[in-house]
């Protein structure tokens, strides 16, 4: 929206004046507002867009024309902070309440500042949450049109769509957070928060644990690699295996790993999701499956895995897009070896880092020792008991993996 103030010299009044006004300019259509004001042609700049200095009252009149302008502006940065659209309608219908800006514009905005900042995971949660919204509501959604009822429906929704609890779980807690931002940018006046009668933490259920036995893992070392056999497959195995020998670490920091990490027979990293610091001992077979992929070139920069390249994947999003295309053949893999191992478990990454804290579980190691060593942040009543665990306890605990 372009605002200029002119003088309409196709109009002519009797005493020779003609009438100022201010033209409004969006998406190449105009519209002229009065100033009512009128003055002899001879005392307006053009190019200045103001009065000359030799114009009789030039003060006052000036003043009027600023303070016009000055008003027009406001409501138009007042339209953008809401991030509404800015047309004629609303910069001009006084009798309109100012509306907040859609759900739908809102989500489009955090998805594009989570990208910025390179939260690829999170926008990706965002983008599904929005894309189930836009389904379940087409029409433009306002904030305040969000209550219980809607948020029941939206939950029955997603249920009719095939959505697991967790999933739905995930879903609706995203939009609460979204609906708790926009309520916070103060882009919508909020009489009652639905959030505080509907609970999202009811939708959460536990998923069936996935892990197989000490003696599966052991047949997993032992098995011959097939005759005939896919690129991935040893490589599916030596990951789940490094997973599982130190201490379930996930797949996003394993292939994350460099030897900088690395400091004598440790381990150190920083985990992903949680951001806690980690460490634990490196086992003889995780020592074996390092060397098996470091090359005598390798820094300490370099990646412990050929997963990642520093010159290609410099992005957050491309290191992304790289670490799903590579778990994806992992577990490909995984699979395969479930198929020959004959295990009534299908062997994933997420498999190796549950097997980990399942094997120690049955023999015997605290639960709250376990979930130290598994880097859990988010057991606010388990974590209480976890930092006065030292590595020691951790290192001796990891004894009974095999």
């Amino acid at each position: 929206m372009k605002i200029k103030a002119i003088i309409r010299n196709s109009i002519v009044y009797k005493n020779g004046q003609s009438p100022l006004m201010l033209r409004f300019t969006h998406e190449r259509t105009s519209k002229l507002i009065s100033l009512g004001i009128a003055i002899q042609p001879c005392y307006w700049n053009k190019e200045a867009e103001m009065l000359t200095p030799n114009c009789p009252d030039r003060a006052v009149l000036q003043s009027k024309i600023d303070r016009a302008l000055a008003i027009y502006r406001k409501k138009i940065q007042r339209l953008e902070a809401l991030d509404m659209e800015i047309n004629f309608e609303n910069l001009f219908d006084q009798t309109a309440k100012c509306t907040p800006q859609l759900v739908n514009s809102y989500f489009e905005r955090q998805i594009a500042a989570m990208k910025q900042a390179e939260k690829i995971n999170t926008a990706i949660k965002y983008t599904a949450t929005r894309t189930s919204l836009v389904k379940f509501h087409p029409a433009k959604l306002r904030f305040e049109e969000i209550n219980g009822k809607f948020l029941n429906d939206f939950e029955a929704f997603l249920h009719s769509e095939g959505n697991q609890p967790n999933s739905i779980a995930t879903k609706i807690s995203v939009l609460k957070a979204v609906y708790n931002k926009a309520l916070a940018d103060k882009v919508f006046i909020c009489k009652e928060n639905p959030f505080t009668i509907y609970k999202v933490g009811r939708l959460w259920t536990q998923t069936r644990k996935r892990a197989v036995h000490k003696e599966d893992i052991q047949r997993l070392m032992q098995a011959e690699l097939p005759a005939t056999r896919s690129p991935y497959i040893e490589f599916a195995r030596d990951i789940f295996l490094f997973s599982y020998f130190t201490a379930g670490i996930n797949f996003k920091d394993i292939a994350t790993l460099r030897h900088c990490n690395i400091e004598g027979s440790r381990v150190y990293y920083t985990r992903h999701k949680t951001g806690k610091q980690l460490s634990c001992p490196l086992t003889i077979q995780a020592r074996q499956i390092i060397a098996k992929y470091t090359t005598e070139e390798a820094d300490s920069d370099q990646y412990v895995f050929p997963i990642l390249d520093r010159k290609i994947h410099r992005t957050e999003q491309q290191m992304h897009n790289r670490m799903h295309k590579v778990l994806t053949h992992v577990n490909k893999g995984l699979r395969e070896w479930s198929r020959l191992l004959g295990l009534k478990t299908t062997l994933t990454t997420y498999v190796a880092r549950h097997t980990f804290a399942t094997v120690l579980k049955r023999s015997g190691v605290s639960v709250a020792l376990i979930s130290e060593s598994l880097g859990h942040s988010d057991l606010s009543t388990t974590q209480i008991y976890l930092d006065s665990f030292e590595n020691s306890q951790i290192d001796a605990a990891m004894q009974n993996l095999l």
